[in-house]
């Protein structure tokens, strides 16, 4: 019986929970890098501090949090953004992407956008909406929205999510 014995399918399953892992990892670290790139001491950086225990939250190992730290002295040109878009029905749409080319990243994300029919907003109208609370952002109001509306938010969160230099996304749908 060729191809039919047990460790082909669990090299196949782990194969692929192996890759989502360093992909996760991937972007802790990049958020991590730039957290650390303004004061690298979690005790006197919140940012840092919340980046780090979200990233043990996802059982980072030690080890690849404090080569990301030490990298943020070396990738001084990582920059972090926060995208702001208006969503279907209005619903307000926080992106955080961490880059070493923000023409580049925002230029790609718009593309993504322009797929789904929306564009990004100007700076600060919608951070008014959402509170920071731990590193991650909470919507003030969340909207009540329709069944279509919260399924097209979850089809650009997971287009978003698949690129590697978007490190959050928040939404204000409920």
């Amino acid at each position: 019986m060729s191809g039919h014995s047990k460790w082909k399918q669990i090299k196949h399953k782990k194969a692929l929970a192996d890759q989502g892992r360093g992909e996760l990892f991937s972007k802790l670290s990049k958020a991590i890098s730039a957290a650390a790139k303004d004061n690298p001491d979690p005790k006197f950086n919140s940012t840092l501090r919340s980046t780090i225990e979200q990233a043990r939250r996802q059982n980072m190992p030690q080890a690849n949090i404090e080569r990301a730290i030490e990298r943020a002295g070396e990738a001084g040109d990582q920059e972090e953004l926060l995208l702001e878009v208006y969503g279907p029905e209005g619903i307000g749409i926080l992106v955080g992407v961490v880059t070493d080319n923000r023409n580049r990243s925002v230029a790609e994300i718009r593309a993504i956008l322009k797929d789904h029919g929306l564009k990004i907003a100007d700076p600060g109208s919608l951070t008014w909406a959402f509170e920071k609370a731990g590193g991650e952002y909470k919507a003030r109001f969340p909207s009540q929205s329709s069944v279509e509306a919260r399924e097209a938010v979850a089809a650009l969160a997971a287009q978003l999510k698949q690129r590697n230099d978007v490190v959050g996304l928040y939404s204000s749908c409920a």
